[in-house]
């Protein structure tokens, strides 16, 4: 089971009812009782199916965020300013011609490389498609000719070794996956990935791992400094 939610929502929005729902590698299926998700475009309407475009919330629902606290003006400018009337999620999705939404990964994690826009998730989900790859994570650095590289932190099966030749078969399967313009410029093998306490992958840290810059920020909530130590001191 696959199911989309946040924080912000309260509960779960989009998922699969077991052993009602027929399920789909990679999609969160359909809305929950009384959710109206949607996908739309810039302007706030509508996209046709199998379309790329936001997700934003049309109606009110019993979880929702009511606030910001101390900070009124973020809440409507982060949540309620992107698309009049509606919730914005601040995710990319498409929705396939049985309905079913596929969450596409953040709108402010789609990197424009060379001119074209490639979202990490993609990517990210192109990795981990290989049978010898446990996980993934995807994140840009500045680069002169192309505005921006891409970066792979991988993470291997237990019985796979790392070596120059598997890091060109990953960037090949990625070029065959989505495109060659998608294949990583960097594949960096890591024994485990900087996450929170409740399992998401910190790619702040990432970011500034893949760019040489110095480690800033709060890491209070990391669940294991000798993850992003071993990172900073593996050779590129």
């Amino acid at each position: 089971m696959d199911t989309w939610w946040q924080t912000e929502t309260g509960g779960i929005m989009i998922t699969p009812l077991p052993g009602a729902t027929p399920t789909k590698p990679g999609t969160a299926t359909l809305p929950f009782f009384g959710i109206l998700p949607e996908v739309v475009d810039d302007a706030g309407k509508a996209v046709p199916k199998n379309t790329g475009g936001k997700l934003v919330i049309r109606k009110p629902w019993p979880g929702m965020l009511r606030g910001v606290w101390g900070d009124p003006k973020r809440f409507k400018d982060v949540y309620w300013s992107e698309v009049k009337g509606s919730y914005f999620t601040g995710d990319g999705c498409r929705q396939d011609e049985d309905g079913y939404f596929w969450i596409v990964g953040r709108i402010d994690d789609v990197l424009n490389v060379a001119g074209h826009r490639i979202g990490t998730a993609e990517v990210e989900s192109a990795l981990v498609s290989n049978h010898k790859v446990a996980e993934a994570a995807v994140v840009g650095r500045p680069d002169e000719l192309k505005g921006q590289a891409l970066v792979a932190f991988v993470t291997l099966k237990a019985d796979v070794k790392s070596s120059p030749e598997l890091r060109e078969e990953l960037r090949q399967h990625v070029g065959k996956e989505i495109g060659p313009v998608a294949k990583p410029d960097d594949i960096r093998f890591a024994e485990a990935l900087p996450k929170t306490r409740s399992g998401k992958i910190m790619r702040r840290l990432l970011k500034q791992i893949a760019a040489g810059a110095e480690i800033k920020g709060d890491t209070t909530t990391l669940e294991d400094f000798n993850v992003l130590a071993k990172l900073s001191q593996a050779e590129e």
